[in-house]
């Protein structure tokens, strides 16, 4: 084998992993990309040529020179802001939204429908693929792949929603299924005419996905991430970089942990769940306010925290409801030791609105807490679960360029 034809080899089994780095921003130069990849110099350029020709990166061969620094600055590298991008939608209880990302967690465009969710899947799921079909057309963008996200445990390799609590549909509907008919129906398709493949992942475990890669859970070896949706609670893990799903897509199930013996009859049978005891209904509740129709009781929630902390009634109900999240999250803490921990949802404006008193809980109730205090976060992404859902488009994309651009 001649040294030129290893080198081009080398050089293409690199180009996933470069385009890793780079989508993560963790490679923001070249000189970055060759210490990562353990490579020449020369086989760096090459692969980030290559990337750039697919239109998948920028690279900035006359970076500006930063005032002091000495010697030839290194070419930036940077997702292409005009490249393809993954549909990604989400379904939650008020309705769902749908949104076009490109590389980076990049939201292009997005939009939201409201609708109360009925229980045939395919009623809801052709409606959020019609709004991406439609954003698709307005962008001229090409699709790549397709990614929802559900707020129920997803059965894998089925594809199937096991629990959708707080949505109408059946127990084990089909939605990766359903999801590929109205792409395949939608006509989201490759330019030869082949349906992009379509994704399903659980909400909560989607949102700590794009927050470990993009957000407040970057650098994180073992992150743990808890938030509630519009109802309910989930939670997630990611180990060494890589999601914990379980053997069957469904761990961690972290909503049906008892924090309040003698509190409120969950979904799942027992009672006094972080599913019915932390999440905006059960804020809203304990705060003495009605559940309004007209906005999400997420979106009531935080402004309720957000404009009336100083009532009284307010306070109370939050310093509960901290008080049950921390004492979850001791639980959580002790069993799974992780070195950083990021709230979403409704919890994660609990914690702006009195970080000391939950990091005192976990620490006070928590083996872990008590010898080293472990770094409690809000998420920082808008729309985290929706930038999860492009990741499960992404990957196969981060896993071979080449075969992905070829179809």
């Amino acid at each position: 084998m001649t040294q030129t034809r290893t080198r081009l080899e080398r050089g293409r089994s690199a180009l996933g992993p470069a385009l890793t780095l780079v989508h993560t921003g963790s490679a923001p130069t070249r000189a970055v990309l060759t210490a990562e990849l353990g490579v020449t110099r020369a086989t760096a350029g090459a692969v980030a040529a290559e990337l750039e020709v697919l239109g998948l990166i920028r690279v900035d061969t006359r970076p500006t020179v930063v005032a002091g620094s000495q010697g030839r600055p290194s070419h930036r590298l940077d997702v292409n802001p005009d490249g393809p991008v993954v549909l990604a939608a989400q379904v939650h209880s008020d309705g769902f939204r749908a949104a076009l990302v490109g590389l980076g967690g990049r939201i292009v465009a997005t939009t939201p429908g409201c609708m109360t969710v009925p229980a045939d899947p395919a009623h809801v799921l052709g409606a959020v693929v019609e709004a991406g079909a439609d954003l698709l057309k307005s962008t001229g963008r090409r699709c790549l792949g397709a990614g929802l996200a559900v707020p129920s445990a997803v059965a894998e390799p089925e594809g199937t929603a096991l629990n959708p609590l707080h949505l109408a549909w059946p127990a084990g509907a089909p939605v990766r299924q359903v999801f590929a008919e109205q792409v395949l129906a939608h006509g989201i398709t490759t330019p030869d005419g082949v349906p992009v493949a379509s994704f399903v992942g659980n909400d909560v475990n989607l949102a700590a996905l794009a927050e470990h890669r993009h957000g407040a859970g970057r650098g994180a070896r073992h992150l743990l991430v808890v938030a509630t949706g519009h109802r309910g609670v989930g939670g997630a893990l990611v180990l060494d970089g890589r999601l914990h799903t379980g053997s069957s897509g469904l761990a961690l199930e972290v909503g049906h942990l008892t924090v309040n013996p003698e509190g409120r009859p969950c979904h799942c049978g027992g009672r006094g769940c972080l599913d019915v005891e932390v999440d905006p209904l059960a804020f809203l509740q304990a705060a003495g306010r009605d559940p309004g129709p007209e906005v999400s009781l997420l979106y009531q929630s935080a402004a309720l925290l957000r404009e009336e902390y100083a009532d009284p009634s307010v306070r109370a109900a939050a310093e509960a409801l901290i008080d049950r999240l921390g004492l979850g999250l001791a639980g959580l803490v002790n069993v799974f030791n992780p070195d950083r921990i990021v709230l979403g949802g409704l919890h994660r404006h609990l914690l702006d609105a009195d970080p000391e008193r939950l990091r005192a809980v976990v620490a006070d109730r928590s083996l872990w807490g008590r010898s080293g205090s472990v770094p409690i976060l809000g998420c920082t992404l808008d729309h985290n679960s929706l930038v999860g859902a492009a990741e499960l488009a992404w990957q196969p994309v981060l896993d071979d360029p080449l075969a992905a651009l070829a179809t």
